[in-house]
């Protein structure tokens, strides 16, 4: 991962106002361990800090296969870096959120150690978490918003928390919240695990440019997918992102 801030999305111009994507690695993190042994993923839902100094937070482990987040719930019930790890009953209203990533989840109740995340240090550096962090092979994905237009001071801010956490953060991606479009990113949320894989991959190699700038055959070979299959995730994720009151079943 590059973690240079002068090749990050931050070279350009910063709207006021904006919501960041954050890709951010950084050393004794359970989460960033457990999923990049594993062959699942986590989100992260609710997390506080209790009167008993420790962290507690509410995940949801994500698989193609309950083999595969098992793994991931037995390696994190034997990791140092936490302290209890409970599978919790999945309640009506959290299921019907939206949809849900992966085949098959499960919901986690984990304690660990609060020196280990990077929560605190986003936060003091006036980074507001803006949507549940999704973590995926041995990477933190954040969404932040914050209120700072100099590019340059953002890039200290950023330089601050490497620093203090020896971590690796880049700026993925950059959105106006005063663009007519702005709801369009939290819409992104909305998406399942791997029709957002689809649509930042399409939008990453300027699919939605105009004069477009790779074919649907050259994607869906990036995408190792058949273009027809590449199609339809494109497809109900568009549903999605421009009829957000449409119920389209998830890929």
């Amino acid at each position: 991962m590059n973690s240079d801030p002068d090749s990050s999305a931050l070279e350009g111009h910063v709207p006021r106002g904006a919501r960041l994507t954050l890709e951010v690695w950084h050393p004794d993190c359970w989460t960033l361990e457990m999923t990049e042994k594993t062959d699942a993923g986590l989100i992260a839902h609710t997390v506080y800090n209790a009167a008993d100094g420790k962290v507690k937070g509410h995940f949801t482990v994500y698989g193609d296969s309950f083999e595969s987040i098992d793994a991931l719930i037995e390696a994190t019930r034997e990791s140092e870096l936490t302290s209890s790890v409970a599978e919790m009953q999945r309640r009506y209203e959290f299921e019907h959120r939206g949809p849900t990533p992966g085949n098959t989840t499960k919901e986690l109740f984990v304690e660990y150690d609060p020196r280990n995340t990077i929560s605190d240090g986003l936060v003091s550096q006036g980074f507001l978490q803006d949507a549940p962090v999704r973590i995926r092979d041995g990477l933190e994905y954040w969404s932040v918003f914050v209120d700072e237009t100099d590019r340059d001071t953002l890039n200290e801010r950023l330089d601050a928390i490497r620093t203090e956490y020896d971590a690796e953060v880049s700026v993925t991606k950059i959105y106006s919240h005063e663009s007519r479009s702005a709801d369009i990113p939290r819409r992104v949320d909305t998406l399942s695990e791997r029709q957002r894989e689809i649509y930042e991959l399409a939008c990453e190699h300027d699919y939605y440019a105009w004069p477009r700038e790779i074919t649907t055959r050259e994607l869906a070979d990036e995408a190792g997918l058949a273009k027809t299959t590449l199609l339809e995730h494109l497809r109900k994720a568009e549903a999605k992102l421009l009829n957000p009151n449409d119920d389209v079943e998830s890929l």
